[in-house]
């Protein structure tokens, strides 16, 4: 059986359960596993970019809680351990990130908060704590209506790299 049969032949409830491992909005996962059955892997993401971007701020920024901040080891809404072990394995360039640069991710996030009230959510797979750290200071000077955009695709990305984690595991 394929990891996309099985989805498909979850209950609902289940289903929103592995889907909520995969991005911490509750509408998105409702909305995801209401649609199934997919045909397939295409046909799932394309659904979930769809869904992910017809929702509001407020589902937005509930997947944002389900992260932990990027140098951090869990989020405040608590993780799966296959949540912790994938955030761990996209947070890998923080592996060997020098002090200063850890100490100036940590401030950023701060101010980041500070000024748009919800954590730096990066798509980080593939990026250095440096490459993490100057998009983070780019993207400080952005509007907070700009942000919330740029920090949702971000959240996209994310998504969909933790979808095709889910149908390979």
């Amino acid at each position: 059986m394929t990891h996309l049969t099985r989805l498909n032949e979850l209950s609902p409830a289940e289903a929103e359960r592995e889907l909520l491992t995969c991005c911490g909005s509750r509408e998105w996962a409702r909305r995801v596993a209401s649609c199934r059955p997919y045909a397939d892997a295409a046909d799932l993401m394309e659904n979930a970019d769809g869904v992910w971007r017809a929702l509001d701020e407020a589902d937005w920024r509930e997947a944002f809680r389900a992260h932990p901040r990027i140098g951090e080891k869990k989020a405040d809404a608590g993780q799966t351990d296959r949540e912790k072990a994938w955030s761990a394995g996209e947070q890998a360039g923080m592996g060997d990130a020098a002090a200063q640069t850890q100490q100036a991710l940590a401030e950023g996030n701060r101010r980041y908060e500070e000024r748009f009230g919800y954590i730096y959510i990066v798509c980080a797979t593939g990026k250095s704590a440096d490459e993490m750290l100057d998009l983070l200071t780019e993207r400080l000077s952005n509007d907070p209506a700009a942000e919330i955009l740029v920090a949702a695709e971000e959240q996209r990305k994310i998504t969909r790299i933790r979808l095709e984690k889910l149908l390979a595991d």
